[in-house]
């Protein structure tokens, strides 16, 4: 298994564009958006799950301290 990073601008309708594409071994599983300073001042930073596919899909969309967090998360997940 193999993550891969891709970071990206992407287009959020908000100043957040600042995004990661995240694949597991060239499949598009989950995209991130870094929160951005007219959030709350513990968010500003914090990389935001944005949308999920598959097993990655969560309603919750949770929010991670850095991409190395959300990896973590996104490796816990698939081994369910």
């Amino acid at each position: 298994m193999t993550l891969t990073r891709r970071l990206v601008a992407i287009d959020t309708g908000s100043p957040d564009e600042d995004g990661c594409l995240l694949f597991l071994d060239g499949r598009l599983v989950a995209v991130f958006v870094q929160l951005g300073t007219q959030h709350d001042a513990g968010l500003a930073g914090k990389w935001f799950l944005e949308h999920g596919f598959g097993t990655l899909d969560d309603s919750e969309q949770p929010v991670f301290e850095d991409l190395e967090a959300a990896e973590g998360w996104i490796t816990v997940r698939l081994s369910k």
